[in-house]
């Protein structure tokens, strides 16, 4: 199974009233589970089950800080979001350079970043054509599915 499939799959599952969905294909295996509104993908490969869950602490610095929460808000754009939980990556390799900074025009299929899940690097892809106005995250930072990742103008 390809990366865009699988990319497809997490779009149509989080907009689908299902609550489960597993897929088999010979040595593969993919399934998604909903508990409020995350979404845990669990491959074959793995030893045992990884269910990456946000941690309960995180609530309290969001409402502590609600003058940081604005800012991202304030810039017009489209917001770019994650499609997958792992690492955020902005290049290929540490000595290449990022493949987007603020600024750059970007066109839709452009390479944005790679998000590393499970040892394997998926490349993030624009969605729309525009200026790269902000990148919300920091290089090699772990992400969640449907975090904010670049704002495009």
């Amino acid at each position: 199974m390809e990366i865009k499939e699988i990319q497809e799959l997490v779009k149509m599952f989080d907009k689908s009233n299902l609550g489960e969905l597993s897929i088999e294909q010979k040595d593969f295996k993919i399934t998604f589970k909903t508990k409020t509104k995350e979404v845990v993908s669990v491959m074959a490969a793995a030893p045992a089950p990884v269910q990456i869950a946000a941690p309960a602490p995180a609530a309290a610095p969001v409402a502590a800080a609600p003058a940081a929460v604005p800012a991202p808000a304030a810039a017009t754009g489209i917001t770019i979001k994650s499609p997958m939980i792992g690492t955020f990556y902005r290049s290929g390799g540490p000595d290449k350079p990022p493949f987007v900074k603020p600024g750059d025009k970007v066109k839709k299929g452009q390479v944005l970043c790679i998000i590393e899940a499970m040892k394997l690097f998926n490349e993030i892809e624009s969605e729309v054509d525009g200026t790269i106005v902000k990148v919300l995250v920091d290089d090699a930072s772990p992400v969640e599915y449907d975090q904010p990742l670049f704002i495009v103008e």
